[in-house]
């Protein structure tokens, strides 16, 4: 049956609550309503086929006990075939496609260099200032404005991202495509597998598209679906709900790391003993990656080998890091530009490079090429009869050789290493072959869209997923495909589909001040977090050289903008939406900070819309103050967050606030201070930040913006 999923739920809330919501508000007979399933905030709900879109829409913004709910449709736990499942994510997967492409033209070529600039997707203007190499022969295209000391305007241009490079004005599709390896104030350089020939008087750089993953993902949907008796044909089967998951028998675990804790320690070993699947749920500052690192090493003193991927190549570069401080042997994949330089001497590129056979091959490839050039050369005397075909079949057999030797190196780095860490989009099958893994392990698991991690699976006998699915989803770009339920990871899914039987919680978290904790915990993993001992307390007094002012004094406060006419305001030539005297308010808490002696890379600002991230970087030019969206600080933590919620109007709508999960990711960045700003009167139409607002009071870290010293 099809699955609806509705959230956030009320602590305590009961199968017979949705029942009736299910019946009085979606109008469907109480017959009809199959398996309800309760998973903290979330609800996992059967419904006929035909029902599902219907109730999705119905029931989008209805209230439970106060509650406005967010509600989607998903796939269903019984499905009538791999064809109908794997089919489905193809045709999003092309849907998602068109909307990136959409999505790109929309944003950038349609625009001016200045409107395309101020979607931060884009740089224009720019001349090619440096041009060098890289690893693995690489071109390296260092990007400026044409005044090389002009700083470059904010973009989403991050290392690792997609590019297309493009000369000014180009109206097709025409470009190069690269990757972005590093970025400066100045600055940006960009890997291309071959020189551009750009010479165009000023160039554009636009994010692209990552075709090549596109592509990996049908093909790795195409073998999921047309598997048959085989580890892969088992392991979906188990997947799609057609079979029950099997696990061993409770394993003596020796622990390698002493410190984990025991809600650690017990998904570790939970882990271990699945045959198929498991879950290790996640929340904010539980120490994921510790207790992952842990059951990988332990993988690997039982003679294992296993696949360490994630969606993002900042979560990989974490598990390497770690496994590499462990003292494992891990190989990274992927392009060099994508990895943390200090990593990049454990790529695959790099280790292949420095080996001998490599080299042999490069010296072999020079005499090759110095023979192809040979037999172009017109000479005095005339060749013998079939000397230039010769030459020619001679290079050809010696670059042949080459390829051996390349492949040769390849072949013996991967074999002797006891992990291999990749993104999800880079496992190439050029690289791997028919290499398969007796583990693999999906770290952001909840962020990551399913036909992502199908390439994955298709390479192991067993499978663990990590994350936290009360958290920000896949990003999704079509509207269309997110409705249909591309956003629903396959974590979120396996979750509905067994629930507790596949799933261990961790419950210590070693971030936050409890009470920046306590509603978080609350509202999105029914009250079971725990503030370890070592951060139960910690302010930012505690600091080297902090000040002791009420602001720096307490864990968390909520300032009340209602009432002071803190208008929003769309964008002037824009979509997004700001708010000029919430951003003033925002810069005089973040100076007061500042001047009580936070360090500013201490210091996190985090606003829901782009426009108001945009006007907050033009009033606080503070170098190393950081300040961005909530995706930007997805998986990351400040000492301090400050966090400017922008909505403010008499109709009381807040947009694509109302999508929880956001406020969670970022509440929970703040180590030892949480200010949040925000009008009341706007915001408390949705339950979610009514209670909120509730619970600041209740805490006594509530205040108006009329107080002394806050106008």
């Amino acid at each position: 049956m099809p699955l609806l999923y509705l959230e956030p739920l009320l602590p305590h809330t009961k199968e017979g609550d949705l029942l009736h919501l299910l019946c009085a508000v979606g109008g469907i007979g109480r017959g009809k309503v199959g398996r309800i399933d309760l998973y903290g905030a979330v609800a996992v709900v059967e419904v006929p086929s035909g029902w599902e879109m219907r109730l999705a829409k119905s029931l989008d913004g209805a209230e439970l006990k106060g509650r406005r709910l967010r509600v989607r449709a998903g796939g269903g736990r019984q499905l009538t075939g791999p064809e109908d499942h794997f089919g489905r994510l193809a045709r999003l997967v092309r849907l998602e496609a068109e909307g990136e492409a959409n999505e790109i033209v929309q944003k950038s070529r349609r625009r001016t260099p200045a409107e395309a600039e101020a979607t931060g997707e884009c740089l224009a203007g720019l001349v090619i200032a440096e041009e060098s190499s890289g690893l693995g022969g690489r071109c390296i295209l260092t990007l400026t404005k044409r005044d090389r000391s002009r700083t470059l305007p904010f973009n989403k241009l991050e290392p690792g991202a997609p590019v297309l490079l493009a000369p000014e004005g180009v109206a097709d599709d025409g470009g190069w495509r690269g990757v972005v390896c590093e970025r400066g104030r100045t600055f940006l350089s960009v890997a291309f597998q071959e020189p551009p020939d750009a010479d165009a008087r000023t160039l554009r750089l636009d994010l692209s598209a990552d075709e090549v993953s596109r592509r990996r993902q049908l093909d790795a949907l195409d073998q999921a679906r047309t598997a048959r008796g085989d580890r892969s044909a088992q392991l979906r089967d188990v997947l799609l709900g057609e079979k029950p998951p099997a696990f061993g028998g409770p394993t003596d675990l020796v622990l390698l790391d002493a410190a984990l804790d025991a809600s650690q320690q017990e998904a570790v070993a939970f882990a271990i003993s699945a045959r198929d699947v498991a879950i290790v749920h996640g929340p904010p500052g539980t120490g994921k990656t510790t207790a992952l690192v842990e059951m990988i090493r332990q993988a690997v003193s039982r003679g294992e080998r296993v696949l360490a991927c994630a969606p993002s190549n900042m979560a990989v570069d974490n598990l390497l890091e770690r496994l590499l401080q462990g003292g494992e042997k891990a190989v990274r994949l992927g392009h060099p530009a994508r990895v943390m330089p200090a990593l990049r001497e454990h790529t695959l590129d790099f280790l292949v490079e420095a080996h001998n056979d490599t080299r042999l091959a490069r010296k072999l490839a020079r005499e090759a090429f110095a023979l192809f050039r040979q037999a172009k050369k017109w000479t005095r005397a005339k060749p013998e009869p079939g000397a230039r075909a010769d030459l020619r079949r001679e290079a050809r057999d010696i670059l042949v050789d080459a390829r051996r030797l390349e492949d040769q190196a390849v072949e013996l780095i991967l074999s002797t290493a006891s992990v291999v860490c990749a993104t999800l989009t880079g496992l190439s099958g050029e690289v791997l072959g028919p290499r398969t893994f007796d583990l693999a392990v999906i770290d952001e698991a909840a962020q990551a869209t399913e036909p992502a991690c199908w390439p994955a699976l298709l390479r192991c006998r067993r499978l663990v997923l990590a994350g936290d699915h009360c958290q920000l989803p896949p990003t999704i770009i079509s509207r269309e495909a997110d409705e249909q339920g591309l956003g629903v990871s396959m974590m979120e899914r396996v979750v509905g589909l067994y629930g507790a039987d596949v799933t261990r919680r961790l419950d210590v978290q070693y971030r936050m001040h409890e009470a920046i904790m306590a509603f978080p915990s609350a509202v999105f993993y029914e009250g079971t977090l725990q503030a370890h001992h070592s951060v139960a307390h910690h302010t930012l007094i505690d600091l080297a050289a902090v000040n002791a002012i009420p602001l720096t004094s307490t864990p968390l406060e909520f300032i009340d903008t209602a009432g002071a006419d803190y208008d929003e305001e769309v964008e002037p030539g824009g979509e997004s939406r700001r708010n000029p005297s919430e951003a003033d308010l925002v810069c005089r808490e973040v100076r007061a900070l500042l001047e009580a002696g936070v360090p500013a890379e201490s210091v996190a600002v985090i606003a829901p819309y782009a426009a108001q991230v945009r006007l907050l970087r033009e009033r606080l030019a503070v170098p190393e103050l950081e300040i961005d969206s909530v995706d930007g600080f997805q998986g990351r933590e400040k000492e301090a967050v400050i966090i400017s919620l922008v909505r403010s109007n008499p109709e009381g709508e807040i947009g694509f606030l109302s999508d929880v999960r956001r406020m969670n990711v970022a509440m929970t960045r703040a180590r030892r201070k949480l200010l949040i700003i925000g009008n009341s009167a706007t915001l408390s139409a949705h339950p979610f930040y009514q209670e909120l607002i509730n619970h600041c009071e209740l805490a006594g870290a509530y205040r108006s913006v009329w107080e002394e010293g806050t106008v």
